[in-house]
């Protein structure tokens, strides 16, 4: 391969030469010596490569040992052959060379010598004015030459303009001042033309001109002699001098004295409580094998030891199969089938929130149907993102190896791209495994591979052979910074309300938009200079315009039938057209008419056979326009424009203008309609048969508000650009015919007659030799460049997984699917087209139902933004990050400097310390917990935090039965009771029906919130709360039957509750599962494959039970309040409960146990009907048939209450007399706002209370004195 060696200096304009020189060599014919280009080193040649002194850069050397070239000029000519303007000897050959010699021994000595002594590199022996003056003698014949021409040599750049050029980047960098770039104005409107071509751009950049701000004598030059000092300056500098001598005296000393004999020894650190985050299982487990569980329970829960070696397991036995339990997938099973294919994510992406989510809400319904016992497949897959992969490995390959793809040719780059794929590709299946989404990674499928790639090619061609797939040249929405057309749905609308500057990718200074501007088309012919002034948001396509269209019936312009208007940079005339769609009361009731960049204006055309002049490439920049906007960059031209406008006397004003700008949501360019032939999808009949779908209820869509939205789209629906100007993706299998046969005319690119498609080229020929009536061998085919859109394939995904269109078994028995889960968000881009496709191809729905679930946002309901510094690694909720850990996470990304300090700011404020380690389990269930349906998540990290506490709980709960079950404990077969259970045994079994039911009904329903908290509520409030308090006086008391019937019922919760929990929380429900002793020998190796708890089996409702622990919990409430109220804390006073009637006494004697256990309280007795109560007792309600009285005389001092009371009366009546007084004010209803006065209004409320509370333990006290 050829090198081509040049300095990495910006400013190195030689080797900028040779670089610009590649670029317009690549895009071109190639470099003279017919090869590859070279590739590019920012350094000299190595010496031992040189046959000779290392020559000057730039370099090139042809080949290891081959031939070399140097000099700016030579190796220049070498690369970009074609610069020359035509064969040597000819006169635009002469003319070039000319110029080129003229540059390098005119322009380069006077530019270096007017510049390099202001930039300090060189001493200047003459007057600065002087230096100045040679580059103007030097610029003169430039000036005069360019008053009449466009370039040097031709109608485009060459040779002459890129050496020329080159040689005044100094000047136009540094010194011409704007008022010397004036004098030089042809030579400065060439420059800037020239630099602002794609292949200088490409190399410069935005090349910015000097402002003047600093003068040439200002620059940097010989050293000017400061002005003495005063004597208070040397004054204060002998001090310093000084200060800093006796500074380094001191330290001189310390470093020559010897260590002390005898130290103070340091004082031992103090030992803490070690964090439990720091526990690990470090026991060797090969991966793959079970994890041994065997040894003794960690103190507390931690992540890393928990979530160790389970997911290996449970993938090395099969359990997330379909066939797993089962001779074959399609052997009957009466439970159903449970399918759902994964949305596939980009083979480029790597995990954030959104897919958290997403598998968080999947995994537990899948999950859950494997429970059920249902024949269930999740299926994974990854999608190929097109435009995305390209962009990662096309910049890697520049980075690395100084390539562009191009260069590197389609084939070698398309290898480049697999290679990166089989390196990095994985990583994002890495992560979901870390997530425990469980599934059968057997059946992973990438939509590049040969099985997805035939099905894409077998639909493009079924849907040609139809007509429904169809060729056709029409505007498209361009992206320009992608270089590729791009679909309606992939287009954002920015509404703007007036004039706003947007940041558009390519240009340093932001864009304005939301502007009118209104200018005036002279009317040709007119005596009286009449004119017609049109209005415009995009004024740079004016230079676009064949065309000034007002409305048939407006009398303003009636007198202007058959005349025309002069286009003032065109020197044409431009008709005027009488057009209904004209709406004469915007503006002047006048438009311009711009075909080939406005669907409307594109319609007009078609409508009065205008012809459509396209001035944008594929990039941006001008074309088929004149000097001096030819080259231009879009957004630059329209300041040029306007400023030509304004010359001529043409501007009439701008005004603001609400507006819509599109904006392409992958690369967040301006869109731009152009002209283009591109493949399309007709989609109004598929799109009418997907709405029927829903209609008829076949396709249930989840919450039922996306239904109106559903049909609404499929209603206007646009037909599909399936087109991608890309080289990684499904290359389009159509072909392009030239026959070799006079009797056939040749074709046009639009003409659908001369493209045919075929599954190979062979049967595309014969389609074609069919078609022409030729045999095959008169038919030449050349297939279509471009790649379908990425959207497509993803189309096909749910049938393409499974070998469509071969039959096979999983084919017939997964398709079509159960459900399809994903975010709101792409509903059309990949949900409606799963479903035209699926029942156009198949004939059937892709799956049943849709489950839309909401957008992750941060605690403060903002979008997810890097440049907020809100956005949120799973993987460091789940492992935990440093605040520096997150800081150093955005230097790593694409933000400017000023955004990361912005995001800096957000991360601090959100993320004080860092995020905790919270791991994979208490991420699920957050996320999950967090699913209302039809809202937007507004996640807060902290509450992650508290269900990382509640696996805590779990684990302590579970370690503490473990315990009070003992280790000779034996499960009794079945759940069923014994018979002999306590009150607290039936209504936590009673409890745990209800939960039972709560969850499964939540499944059903997608209602995630009602089975997490349905959950929590059981594990955390009613099993560790209630009936492990109460559990334990039985476990250590003397009854063995009454404590077996605890042990078999506490089991039961267990077991039970662990099963509820499993499908959101895998790895902790497995950890503690496994350590609990099995009912029978044959139960499953897991519990992701044990049954999950249905109605049916834990069906011990008892609303006695329940009745009677409601109060119990009542008087223990009631307890617990006034023990808090009287400060109580390490003292059980004694309560008597005051009933209304025999039946409530009964239940409160029942529970007085209970009661004990919860309250912390000492005798629970029961006061007979009519009998008074003690003395010295607080009072409480616990309900409307019972008081509770607790006992306060002998435990508390009166006196010393009485005063801290007083105290605290005083204090709130002065709390509660200020907000009275606040809020009786002149003005407050009007000038407060309305939710500082309901804070207001509830402290006052607050205070009051308190006061009441106050009063009466005051009274309660002087009866104790």
């Amino acid at each position: 391969m050829s090198i081509l060696y040049v300095s990495p200096h910006p400013d190195a304009f030689p080797s900028l030469r040779a670089l610009i020189a590649a670029r317009y060599g690549e895009a071109g014919e190639g470099p003279g010596w017919g090869g590859a280009p070279p590739r590019i080193c920012l350094q000299p040649p190595p010496t031992s490569r040189t046959p000779f002194p290392p020559p000057r850069l730039p370099a090139l050397e042809q080949g290891p040992g081959g031939l070399w070239v140097w000099g700016a000029t030579a190796v220049a000519q070498l690369l970009w052959p074609a610069g020359l303007g035509g064969p040597g000897g000819s006169r635009a050959a002469v003319l070039v060379q000319q110029w080129v010699s003229y540059a390098d021994t005119e322009l380069i000595p006077a530019a270096c010598g007017a510049t390099l002594p202001a930039l300090g590199l060189r001493s200047s022996a003459q007057d600065p004015q002087a230096a100045l003056g040679a580059l103007g003698r030097a610029l003169s014949p430039l000036e005069e030459w360019l008053r009449l021409h466009t370039y040097l040599a031709g109608e485009a750049p060459t040779l002459a303009d890129l050496a020329a050029v080159t040689a005044l980047l100094l000047p136009f960098r540094y010194v011409l001042e704007p008022s010397a770039r004036r004098v030089w104005g042809n030579v400065t409107r060439w420059f800037i033309t020239c630099v602002q071509q794609p292949e200088f751009r490409a190399v410069l950049g935005e090349v910015v001109l000097h402002s003047g701000a600093r003068p040439l004598s200002q620059q940097p030059g010989p050293e000017v002699p400061e002005p003495p000092k005063t004597a208070t300056q040397l004054k204060k500098e002998a001090k310093k001098r000084e200060k800093l001598e006796k500074f380094q005296q001191k330290q001189k000393t310390q470093q020559q004295q010897p260590p002390p004999a005898e130290q103070k020894k340091p004082k031992p650190e103090k030992r803490g409580k070690r964090d439990p985050g720091v526990i690990t299982y470090d026991l060797p487990t090969p991966a793959g094998e079970k994890k041994d569980v065997s040894g003794t329970m960690p103190d507390s829960y931690s992540p890393q030891y928990v979530e160790a070696a389970w997911y290996p397991w449970w993938e090395q036995q099969g359990f997330f199969k379909p066939e797993y339990g089962r001779s074959s997938v399609s052997a009957p099973n009466p439970r159903g089938i449970f399918m759902m294919c994964i949305p596939p994510p980009n083979v480029t992406g790597s995990l954030h929130l959104g897919h958290a989510l997403t598998n968080a809400i999947q995994d537990s319904l899948t999950r859950w149907h494997r429970m059920r016992g249902e024949t269930t497949l999740w299926n994974p897959g990854c999608d190929h993102a097109g435009i995305a992969t390209q962009v990662v490995v096309e910049k890697k390959l520049w980075r690395e190896q100084g390539l562009s793809r191009h260069q590197l040719g389609r084939e070698a780059f398309l290898q480049e791209v697999w290679k990166w794929k089989e390196e990095k590709g994985d990583r994002i299946y890495h992560q979901l495994k870390k997530l425990g989404s469980s599934l059968d990674w057997n059946r992973a499928c990438f939509t590049m591979d040969p099985k997805l790639s035939a099905a894409v090619t077998e639909a493009f061609v079924r849907l040609h052979e139809e007509g429904v797939i169809y060729r056709s040249t029409r505007l498209v929405n361009w992206s320009c910074s992608l270089n590729s057309a791009i679909s309606d749905i992939e287009v954002d609308k920015k509404e703007l309300t007036g004039r706003t500057l947007l940041s558009v990718p390519g240009y340093k200074e932001k864009v304005e938009f939301g502007v009118l501007v209104s200018f005036a088309y002279k009317v040709q012919g007119s005596d009286s200079d009449e004119e017609v002034v049109v209005a415009t948001t995009r004024i740079e396509t004016m230079l676009g315009d064949v065309a000034v269209a007002v409305h048939p019936k407006d009398p303003r312009y009636q007198h202007l039938k058959g005349k025309s208007v002069i286009h003032p940079f065109l020197s044409q005339s431009l008709p005027i057209v009488f057009d209904d769609f004209v709406d004469m009361e915007f503006g002047t009731g006048a438009v311009k008419i711009t075909p080939a960049h406005d669907q409307n204006d594109y319609e007009v055309g078609q409508r009065h056979g205008l012809e459509a002049i396209s001035i944008m490439d594929s990039r941006g920049a001008l074309i088929n326009v004149p000097p001096p906007f030819l080259g231009l960059p879009r957004f630059e031209a329209r300041k040029a424009v306007l400023e030509a406008l304004k010359e001529r006397g043409l501007f009439r004003g701008v005004e603001d203008n609400p507006m819509v700008v599109p904006l392409c949501n992958r690369s967040k360019d301006v869109v731009e309609p152009l002209l283009r032939p591109q493949w399309y999808v007709r989609c109004g009949e598929m799109a009418q048969a997907a709405s029927a779908a829903v209609t008829r209820g076949d396709l249930r869509i989840l919450p039922e508000a996306h239904q109106r939205t559903w049909h609404a789209w499929m209603d206007n629906i646009r037909d599909w650009c399936i087109s991608r100007q890309l080289w990684w993706g499904h290359r389009i299998p159509a072909y392009f015919v030239t026959v070799s046969d006079p009797a056939v005319p040749p074709g046009q690119d639009p003409d659908g007659r001369y493209w045919v498609s075929g599954r190979s080229e062979a049967e595309a020929r014969e389609k074609a030799a069919k078609e022409f009536g030729v045999s095959p061998d008169k038919i030449s085919l050349q297939q279509d460049e471009d790649v379908l859109d990425t959207w497509f394939s993803s189309g096909l995904f749910p049938f393409s997984i499974f070998g469509w269109p071969s039959q096979s078994e999983d084919l017939s028995v997964f398709y079509p699917g159960t459900l399809l889960e994903t975010g709101h968000d792409i509903l059309f881009f990949w949900v409606a087209r799963m479903v035209m496709l699926g029942l156009k191809l198949t004939g059937k729905l892709p799956f049943r139902e849709v489950y839309l679930h909401a957008i992750v946002r941060d605690a403060h309901g903002r979008k997810m933004s890097k440049s907020l510094g809100n956005v949120i690694d799973p993987l460091d909720v789940i492992h935990g990050v440093s605040l520096q850990g997150l800081h150093d996470q955005l230097l790593s990304s694409n933000l400017d400097p000023s955004e990361v300090e912005k995001a800096k700011e957000g991360q601090k404020a959100d993320f004080p310390a860092g995020i905790p380690e919270c791991g994979t389990d208490a991420l699920r269930f957050g996320l999950c917990a967090y699913t209302s349906q039809g809202r937007d998540i507004n996640l807060d990290v902290n509450r992650i935090l508290g269900y990382r506490h509640f696996c805590n709980k779990l684990w302590n709960a579970t370690k503490f039965a473990l315990r009070g079950l003992g280790k000779g404990f034996v499960p009794s077969p079945t759940s069923e009771p014994g018979g002999h259970e306590s009150l607290v045994d039936r209504w936590i079994r009673s409890r745990l029906t209800e939960a039972v039911r709560l969850s499964n009904q939540g499944f059903q329903a997608y209602d995630f919130p009602a089975v997490t908290t349905a959950q929590y509520s059981f594990w955390l409030y009613e099993l560790c709360d209630v009936y492990l308090e109460c559990l334990k006086p039985v476990l250590n008391g003397v009854d063995q039957v009454v404590a077996e019937c605890a042990r078999q019922t506490l089991y039961t919760c267990l077991d039970v509750g662990l099963r509820l929990l499993s499908p959101f929380m895998p790895f902790v429900t497995e950890e503690l599962f496994q350590r609990l002793p099995r009912r029978t020998l044959q139960a499953p190796p897991s519990l992701c494959v044990t049954p999950y708890p249905e109605p049916s089996e834990c069906s011990w409702k008892d609303p006695e039970a329940e009745a009677a622990m409601d109060l119990a919990l009542s008087i223990t409430r009631a307890v617990r309040s006034l023990r808090a109220d009287y400060n109580l804390t390490r003292i059980r006073p004694d309560c008597f409960l005051e009933v209304a009637d025999e039946a409530t006494g009964a239940v409160g004697s029942a529970v007085s146990g209970y009661v004990q256990a919860l309250a912390g309280a000492g005798v629970v007795a029961v006061l007979a009907l009519g009998a008074p109560v003690p003395q010295g007792c607080a009072v409480a309600l616990a309900s409307d048939r019972c008081s509770v009285h607790l006992q306060l005389q002998g435990l508390v001092d009166p006196a010393r209450e009485l005063g801290k009371l007083q105290a605290k009366r005083s204090e709130a009546q002065r709390q509660a007399q200020r907000l009275r007084e606040r809020r009786a004010a002149a003005g407050y209803p009007s000038k407060v706002p309305l939710d500082v006065q309901e804070a207001d209004r509830a402290k006052l409320q607050q205070t009051e209370a308190e006061l009441r509370k106050v009063d009466e333990a005051i009274a309660l006290f002087q009866k104790m004195l």
